[in-house]
């Protein structure tokens, strides 16, 4: 795993419509296969976000609950908008208090790894600084998932760690 803080914090960019873009990089030894595994297979798929239930593949729709949130575990309708194994999958899902979202992952290999492009855009004006925290958290996770260190063990530890290198937090 990309091991420093800066290269594992998600970039904001503003996109000529206004819209805000983050995008998180991530790689790892492992091969491009077990990567998506972790991204895709349900077993895994649980250990570090959450459980999809559905039609799998392009065009697919299910529910999407993300279990490892406090409080009660709703699903939500998710879409999978691409699916191109083991290289780009895009999803949909609705949002009960924002836009619904779209993120886009995409995995190359390079120089030995498996590389991530986690992308998800904005609203112009949104705060995107507590969702690129969470992101971040997850993708940890994720991370850990593939042998990686696991990451702060609950989420105010966590903020405490990273959230001045957001802006939150007096570190």
């Amino acid at each position: 795993m990309t091991e420093d803080l800066a290269t594992r914090r998600g970039v904001v960019t503003r996109q000529d419509d206004g819209r805000q873009r983050l995008e998180f990089r991530r790689s790892w030894a492992d091969p491009i296969e077990d990567v998506w595994g972790a991204l895709t297979e349900p077993d895994r798929l649980a250990r570090w976000i959450g459980r999809y239930d559905g039609a799998r593949g392009p065009g697919g729709t299910g529910t999407f609950s993300m279990t490892h949130e406090e409080g009660e575990q709703t699903g939500e309708p998710m879409t999978i908008v691409e699916c191109d194994p083991p290289r780009r999958l895009v999803v949909e899902w609705t949002q009960q208090e924002t836009e619904d979202w779209r993120v886009d992952l995409d995995l190359w290999r390079e120089g030995g790894r498996t590389h991530l492009s986690f992308v998800q855009v904005f609203p112009a004006g949104a705060d995107v600084t507590d969702f690129a925290m969470g992101w971040h958290w997850y993708l940890d996770k994720f991370g850990a998932e593939l042998g990686g260190p696991a990451p702060t063990g609950d989420w105010e530890a966590f903020v405490a760690a990273v959230g001045p290198a957001y802006g939150r937090g007096d570190g």
